[in-house]
């Protein structure tokens, strides 16, 4: 155990670096974490579970988050781990009851549907440590984490601006929340970027898993005209019916493109592993503390899948040089001038939103089209 107690003292180096091929040998950042100290007395065995709003084989979120869970479990060598899949969101308390009387000393929650179910059960269970995904919902024992997904999305719209022939890219949405519409405009800004004619059509479907609702609406965008679909839902769907239909779309959260070998860019791509073990060490060495992760290609938490051949080859180059400068922190997608579809100045040239703004995102920029519950 000696070369583990030395690898945790120094486990920021690398942990990006995903062993066995997590991610498809995508990810190439180093992240970037605090040394933690060595620890003090801590036991034999540390016990997490998870719960997951889908199954674990859906290829998309559920299938990212066991991929982590599955990261931490063969690299530190005190973690025990359990999951539960497929628990709606609003049957979640009695699982993580369940959880916490089998043992379970850190709970990963990981929907927005969780977030009050978690809250209450941080109330119940003061000894137990809580992580909630995508919430902004926090107490001494319960956390929140996410990934800044809207960066490899703005990649993936450099992707699509640049193949697009219809001027057209089609959306389909899960739910009108922030997360999902940062998703969307950040796609809409990159695809602009290379492209100031595209216009991005949205269809909400409501669901985050569900896919014979994300076939009908892909199959929408498509009648309209929309020659890339993007998504953000929990199934392959979208990018089987863009291979079936002849035009392209994306992976999107883990990589997909056995499903559509042909209609595949690149993808958007989430490393929840390199969280899942700095929340975890913490936890062991009595170090942890309640806050809020929001880790990007900085830290090694987000990253693109390759880029297929049909992208030219000079954006090609673009989207991995803007990549580089993310992995540096040094370029961030949301930076003005950003004027919204109703033409109010959202941020002045060379302004960057603000994390509050970013996470109260309620309206989309000009050039995105459909329906928005709650436009502000």
């Amino acid at each position: 155990m000696s070369d583990r107690r030395e690898f945790i003292k120094v486990f920021g180096a690398g942990v990006a670096g995903l062993a066995g091929g997590y991610l498809a040998g995508a990810l190439s950042a180093e992240s970037k974490v605090a040394e933690v100290p060595s620890p003090a007395g801590e036991k034999d065995v540390l016990r997490a579970a998870w719960i997951y709003i889908s199954n674990v084989e859906d290829f998309g979120w559920t299938y990212a988050h066991d991929l982590g869970r599955r990261y931490v479990a063969e690299r530190l060598d005190f973690l025990e781990t359990e999951y539960v899949e497929s628990v709606p969101e609003n049957e979640s308390l009695p699982v993580i009851t369940q959880l916490v009387n089998e043992g379970y000393e850190v709970i990963f929650t990981t929907s927005f549907g969780y977030m009050d179910d978690t809250i209450e059960a941080g109330k119940r269970y003061p000894d137990r440590i809580f992580m909630h995904c995508s919430g902004y919902k926090r107490r001494e024992n319960v956390g929140t984490y996410f990934v800044r997904m809207y960066q490899p999305f703005y990649l993936t719209g450099l992707a699509a601006g640049a193949v697009t022939e219809s001027n057209k890219l089609g959306y389909v949405a899960a739910h009108p929340i922030p997360e999902v519409i940062r998703h969307i405009n950040a796609f809409h800004l990159g695809a602009r970027r290379v492209n100031p004619d595209v216009e991005t059509y949205v269809i909400w479907i409501n669901a985050w898993f569900n896919p014979e609702a994300a076939r009908a609406a892909a199959e929408q965008l498509i009648g309209i005209g929309c020659d890339v679909l993007a998504f953000t839902e929990d199934t392959p769907t979208v990018l089987q019916v863009a291979e079936e239909n002849g035009v392209y779309s994306f992976s999107h959260y883990s990589d997909m493109s056995r499903y559509g070998p042909n209609a595949h860019l690149t993808g958007h791509l989430a490393n929840w592993g390199v969280i899942y073990e700095d929340v975890l060490i913490r936890a062991y060495t009595g170090v942890w503390e309640s806050k809020d992760y929001w880790w990007g290609f900085y830290e090694g938490a987000v990253e693109i899948s390759p880029i297929s051949d049909v992208v030219p080859e000079e954006v090609k180059e673009e989207i991995l040089r803007i990549r580089d400068l993310m992995v540096e922190n040094s370029f961030e997608p949301f930076t003005g001038p950003l004027v919204d579809r109703r033409g109010r100045v959202r941020a002045e040239p060379g302004r960057q939103l603000t994390k509050s703004e970013l996470l109260s995102m309620k309206w989309f920029l000009e050039g995105v089209v459909g329906d928005l519950p709650g436009e502000e």
